[in-house]
């Protein structure tokens, strides 16, 4: 598979595993809910770190020719968030994703492997 057959999250999932992302979910929204079709969640040690994968994350996606819409969180860091349209990409602070803990809210949506490269 070319880098342009790739779908989004696999582009967005192996940018966060470059940047040392941690616990990286990504859930089938499609019968979900509908704000996207996919769910990126992981983790980052610290503030500068969710920003470092944002940014890469962001990078990434248009390389690949896929819009980032919206970007909402970045300064704060906590909690950022990637809009595209299909996908939105969760990046939290190892501290806020378990005090939001969105794997599970939506617990009913699929998960789909990941393993990086």
């Amino acid at each position: 598979m070319t880098e342009k057959q790739k779908k989004s999250y696999e582009i967005a999932a192996q940018a966060v595993y470059d940047k040392k992302g941690m616990n990286i979910t990504i859930l089938d929204m499609k019968h979900t809910s509908i704000m996207a079709d996919y769910f990126l969640i992981c983790s980052a040690k610290n503030i500068r770190q969710t920003q470092s994968i944002a940014d890469y994350v962001e990078e990434q996606l248009k390389s690949n020719e896929i819009e980032v819409r919206h970007v909402e969180g970045y300064r704060s860091g906590r909690w950022i968030l990637l809009d595209t349209g299909d996908m939105i990409v969760h990046i939290f602070t190892e501290e806020d994703r378990s005090f939001y803990d969105l794997d599970n809210l939506w617990c009913d949506a699929g998960r789909i492997a990941f393993a990086g490269e």
